[in-house]
């Protein structure tokens, strides 16, 4: 893939002008995926369910979603659907630490302070090490790779990240042999965070992944997306992107990775145990306890379509699945399930 130099890349206006698009996974069969993903009985569309408990702020307004402009000239993904415009992208964010509000996380995020960042990897390494975010773009570039993200509450969008492959981070920290899994943890600063003086969750907001999963080169540390880089609401400055697991699983702006042998305790996992599971792959045979995941709402599409096990990456993911148990409805943390 071709590798873009920070100080290179596009501003928007000329970004959403340019069709030289780089293709993040291979070109396979969407019609042939199709057949093989869908469920043999049709699930009827049910409502966008809420996502976990929803506490409103005291003094937050709604921010609207900009209606996406008819004609824009925008990127496709391999399976040839559009990328979802900036101006929606950049309004419509689950970020928890600012707002259970998802159209107030922008508004609420303006001021945070993303520059001086550090990323610090430590844990099951010959290797630990402090970066800077600089510093991480200077070693491992940024490349573009247009990817799907689906929600667990039953949405998605299409996104342009700029970014680049967890596994060269990894192999630069050098893992010890002991290392099984990946944790992630988010900044947890109550002067920047508002939402985190919430009593309804345990902070920080901390992930996990299983090593081949993390070394899996679709597994992205994204910096930014459109050609520029991240916005707050985002994830700024850093954070990372699964495609083929449901979007919670992509924590934002992380400080720290370390590699551990026990499989690590999600943010979702404790606040909702019989709800969300570790593995969190994308799943439409495996409806969740309130809701179907059989079938999504593209943001600015009218109309439900059907979702894709693994989020449409089956080709390429399911192989770290096999012998796992697909049908656990809660999706236990124990090796096993999924």
């Amino acid at each position: 893939m071709q590798k873009i130099k920070s100080s290179e890349i596009t501003p928007e206006s000329r970004y959403l002008d340019r069709r030289s698009l780089l293709k993040a996974v291979g070109i396979f069969s969407a019609s042939a995926l199709l057949a093989a993903c869908r469920g043999t009985k049709a699930e009827a569309p049910t409502a966008e369910p809420a996502y976990a408990p929803w506490v409103p702020i005291s003094g937050v307004t709604p921010t609207p979603i900009p209606t996406p402009k008819a004609g824009t000239n925008r990127p496709t993904d391999e399976l040839g659907d559009w990328a979802t415009p900036v101006d929606v992208i950049e309004n419509y964010n689950n970020f928890y630490e600012f707002s259970p509000d998802k159209r107030a996380v922008a508004r609420l995020s303006q001021d945070f302070v993303t520059d001086p960042w550090s990323l610090q990897v430590g844990g099951l390494v010959h290797n630990p090490k402090t970066y800077g975010v600089e510093d991480l773009v200077k070693l491992f570039g940024e490349e573009e790779r247009v990817y799907r993200l689906r929600c667990v509450e039953g949405w998605s969008m299409v996104i342009p990240w700029l970014g680049f492959p967890l596994h060269k981070l990894l192999a630069d920290a050098e893992p010890k042999s002991e290392a099984a899994f990946v944790r992630f943890e988010t900044l947890s600063d109550p002067a920047q965070l508002p939402n985190i003086s919430s009593k309804l969750y345990e902070w920080p907001y901390v992930e996990g992944l299983r090593i081949d999963e993390a070394m899996h080169d679709l597994t992205l540390l994204s910096t930014g997306l459109y050609g520029k880089q991240l916005a707050p609401q985002n994830g700024a400055p850093i954070r990372l992107v699964v495609p083929w697991k449901y979007g919670f699983k992509s924590i934002k702006s992380i400080v720290r990775i370390d590699l551990v042998a026990e499989m690590p305790i999600s943010f979702w996992m404790k606040a909702g145990p019989k709800e969300y599971g570790f593995y969190s792959n994308v799943n439409p045979e495996v409806a969740h306890p309130r809701w179907t995941q059989s079938n999504e709402r593209r943001i600015g599409e009218l109309e439900r379509r059907a979702t894709l096990a693994f989020n449409g990456y089956a080709e390429q993911v399911a192989h770290m699945y096999i012998g796992m148990n697909l049908s656990e409805p809660n999706e236990r943390a124990e090796i096993g399930t999924w």
